[in-house]
């Protein structure tokens, strides 16, 4: 199978995380009451949860969650008493449950400590390729 890049800023680069992000909201199932792509720079999604936090995700820190403060489609959301959930930018969907649970309790890889794995500015290290893996998953 060839590699294939995508051209940053492009529609379909914009859209790359979506077909992660499904993934993760069918292992969330019943817990998620919406869920929308924010703006670029870096992209980000944010996913609201029946309890009245939100999770949120992003191409420099990954998963992180939070009391949902504010936020709509295209812009990014405001949380508060944000905890990340580690694992990485793309823990594989069926680990952020358990993830997203030791959040809730304060335990595990969690920590109020902002990481950065990459920066969004860096288009071409590989990132976008680990992205379009769960492309397929969306145009299948």
């Amino acid at each position: 199978m060839a590699i294939r890049h995508v051209e940053p800023y492009t529609d379909e680069w914009l859209r790359q995380p979506v077909g992660y992000v499904r993934r993760v909201v069918d292992a969330l199932a019943a817990e998620v009451t919406d869920w929308w792509e924010g703006p670029c720079d870096p992209r980000d999604v944010t996913v609201r949860l029946a309890d009245g936090t939100a999770l949120v995700w992003d191409e420099e820190s990954g998963w992180r969650l939070g009391g949902f403060v504010s936020g709509e489609r295209g812009e990014h959301a405001q949380l508060s008493e944000v905890r990340y959930l580690g694992g990485g930018l793309l823990p594989r969907p069926e680990r952020v449950p358990a993830a997203l649970h030791d959040a809730r309790a304060g335990v595990g890889a969690s920590s109020a400590w902002r990481p950065c794995y990459r920066s969004h500015r860096n288009c071409r290290d590989g990132f976008d390729v680990a992205l379009d893996f769960y492309v397929r998953f969306v145009d299948a």
